[in-house]
């Protein structure tokens, strides 16, 4: 059986990174305009540098929580991809090793031309300055507004070969990612794992766990579990 996990902000909010924006459309006292935007990047390259090392420092202080460990543990028993909208490597360092981050990465940063290039910033610092091996400066890796969503279409190929899709952390209200949930195929079992329950998603026959990620991902895990049948195959 192949589960894919839809992850957002939620799942990781429990280990306390902070979610993308508060009510008040801010990004940790920041408007995502100017730290989140390749204009910003142009505009203010010393800003968007020490938002995002801010942000890395706070990553390294975080550790994966109970949903987390869940998922990686699953892995040993059945065939898990996970679709991440989080930025944050919480779901590696829990065990998970089939990973797609749709957003980008913050520990790496990456050339701005087209080489490929990627570097791991193990320290959580990136400086001013830095350059690929090509020349090309070094920006972070991270999909910002505006910037189209490169991992997008094998993220449609892996949710329309889903047997089970499991929605964690997220509102389902940011797209491209939010779309995801129309190409799960016919026949797909979907829960979603959120404490604010979406009632017109119930009426759609979506299995609904309202609660929070570390305890409501266990017990979607184990209807899924339930639902399916314990066997299950790796790939």
């Amino acid at each position: 059986m192949r589960i894919v996990v839809l992850s957002g902000a939620g799942i990781s909010a429990e280990s306390g990174i902070r979610t993308f924006r508060d009510a008040g459309g801010l990004w940790e006292g920041h408007r995502i305009e100017d730290v989140a935007t390749p204009e910003a990047w142009q505009r203010n390259p010393d800003m968007v540098l020490d938002f995002y090392n801010q942000r890395r420092l706070n990553l390294l202080q975080s550790h994966p929580n109970a949903a987390h460990l869940a998922l990686a543990e699953l892995e040993k028993t059945h065939e898990v991809h996970i679709i991440t909208q989080n930025v944050d490597d919480l779901h590696e360092r829990a065990g998970s090793t089939k990973i797609l981050h749709l957003h980008g990465e913050l520990m790496y940063a990456r050339s701005s031309g087209e080489t490929g290039f990627r570097l791991r910033l193990d320290d959580g610092l990136m400086h001013a300055g830095m350059r690929c091996p090509d020349g090309f400066p070094l920006r972070p890796d991270i999909v910002w507004f505006g910037e189209p969503v490169p991992m997008m279409d094998e993220a449609i190929y892996l949710t329309s070969k889903a047997d089970a899709l499991l929605i964690v952390g997220t509102s389902l209200e940011v797209y491209p990612a939010a779309g995801l949930l129309n190409f799960a195929p016919h026949g797909c079992g979907i829960w979603l794992v959120d404490p604010n329950r979406h009632q017109e998603k119930s009426a759609q026959g979506i299995r609904c766990i309202a609660e929070p990620a570390s305890s409501g991902v266990p017990k979607a895990i184990a209807e899924i579990k339930e639902f399916y049948g314990k066997a299950g195959t790796h790939s």
